[in-house]
């Protein structure tokens, strides 16, 4: 008898999840979220008549505010991706703010641009040896970064832009000599055709021309090259072998490295480079939004750009979208935005409403409750003023902040080894 051997198929391979559990939005999707946040805007704008909340100065001034901040929050992505959190990116766009400045005015704007990506990188290296070579503590080296890069750039700004040459063409204490221009650039013609259509104030077509001719009127060459960044990014991370052993790293380094991956290389890279992105958006502050360095003019960014990446779950589009919203709430605070904010509580009345109903449907009912009572104030607040205090507006970027964190929270999944020690050998 000749015995027939059962062949017995092989268990299918477990699915490779993002660990959230929850569907990625798709390019569709994220276009109708933009187009629906749009037309909420539209919607606001016509019931308030304010005017600049969809104006193309608003987003000309939104998008130049969002970069720095988008930026940080990329070398914020690399960094955790990569398994090491970088509080310090505040300490490397100050870095990129000095270094780029110091540059900026003696050489070219550009020569200033890759001064500024050096410095942060300074500081990249410092947090790589820190936490990665020394497994100091993420929190403790990135806080140190920052105040080290405070303390620095106050030293030398005071030796080096308070005397000489640097003096004589409008250096001081706290800032230096003004740099040149980065060329702008301006589609011709359309932005003009554009403008005449925002000026007729149409529901929904004016908001749109306001929108498209802020994006591309007096564009800063730099903004072009952050904007690339977001994109090569993504490819490099997402669709390479070296982007996929990065991501390991952060995932789980002890598998990576019984793989055969280097995990420090790759975690250095990873903050090195976090560091760069962190001083380019440095340098814009100081090359681009104010052609010179100034003591203080980071103003947290660095943090908020931790904040952008977060609400993106560690993600570069949804990173862009963070940006972009704080960028606009940066903005309304440098153009005196008290009108504008105004008319905005009316849109964050709604949106309280709609969050206390689907909470209340979803039998939450003590959140649903508090965003209930929450949005009841706001609606009070809007009905018995006409626009709101100065402090108020200067201080919108960080209740945003606050407000988007808390909001998005609970869908979020950063990576799994993201913040721990890792010692070198522990795969084997």
């Amino acid at each position: 008898m000749t015995a027939t051997a059962t062949s017995t198929p092989p268990p299918a391979a477990p699915k490779v999840s993002g660990g959230s559990g929850r569907t990625r939005l798709s390019f569709p999707v994220v276009l109708l979220m933009v187009a629906g946040a749009l037309l909420a805007l539209s919607a606001v704008r016509a019931i308030t008549g304010a005017q600049d909340v969809t104006s193309a100065g608003q987003i000309s001034a939104a998008l130049a505010m969002a970069v720095p901040i988008g930026l940080a929050g990329l070398g914020g992505l690399w960094a955790e991706r990569a398994g090491v959190v970088n509080i310090g990116l505040e300490g490397m766009m100050i870095l990129g703010t000095f270094f780029g400045a110091w540059a900026g005015w003696q050489t070219s704007p550009w020569l200033g641009v890759l001064a500024g990506v050096i410095g942060g990188m300074l500081g990249g290296l410092l947090h790589a040896v820190a936490t990665v070579t020394f497994g100091v503590d993420h929190i403790i080296s990135g806080i140190a970064i920052n105040i080290l890069a405070l303390g620095f750039t106050t030293y030398f700004a005071k030796l080096w832009f308070n005397t000489g040459d640097a003096a004589a063409k409008g250096g001081s204490p706290k800032q230096s000599p003004p740099a040149d221009d980065i060329t702008s650039v301006t589609i011709p013609g359309v932005s003009d055709w554009l403008h005449s259509i925002e000026k007729h104030h149409w529901f929904f077509v004016s908001d749109v021309a306001g929108v498209l001719g802020g994006l591309i009127t007096n564009v800063s060459l730099l903004t072009i090259l952050a904007a690339a960044l977001f994109v090569v990014t993504f490819f490099v991370l997402w669709k390479t072998s070296f982007g996929l052993r990065l991501r390991s790293c952060g995932e789980n380094p002890v598998a990576a490295e019984s793989l055969g991956v280097n995990v420090y290389r790759y975690k250095y890279i990873a903050v090195i480079i976090s560091g760069g992105m962190a001083g380019l958006g440095g340098a814009f502050l100081s090359l681009v939004t104010s052609h010179i360095y100034n003591e203080g003019q980071t103003g947290g960014r660095g943090y908020i750009g931790l904040a952008a990446m977060i609400f993106g779950n560690w993600r570069p589009g949804g990173l862009a979208m963070g940006a972009g919203l704080f960028g606009f709430a940066d903005a309304l605070q440098l153009r005196n935005g008290g009108e504008s904010v105004h008319a905005l509580l009316l849109l964050l009345v709604v949106v309280l409403a709609a969050l206390a109903a689907w909470k209340l449907y979803r039998k939450s009912f003590v959140q649903g409750t508090a965003s209930a009572v929450i949005a009841a104030a706001v609606l009070v607040w809007y009905l018995a003023t006409d626009t709101v205090p100065t402090e108020f507006v200067s201080a919108t970027p960080y209740i945003v902040t606050l407000l988007v964190l808390s909001l998005s929270a609970q869908r979020l999944r950063m990576p799994k080894a993201d913040g721990m020690r890792y010692r070198k050998g522990q795969g084997k």
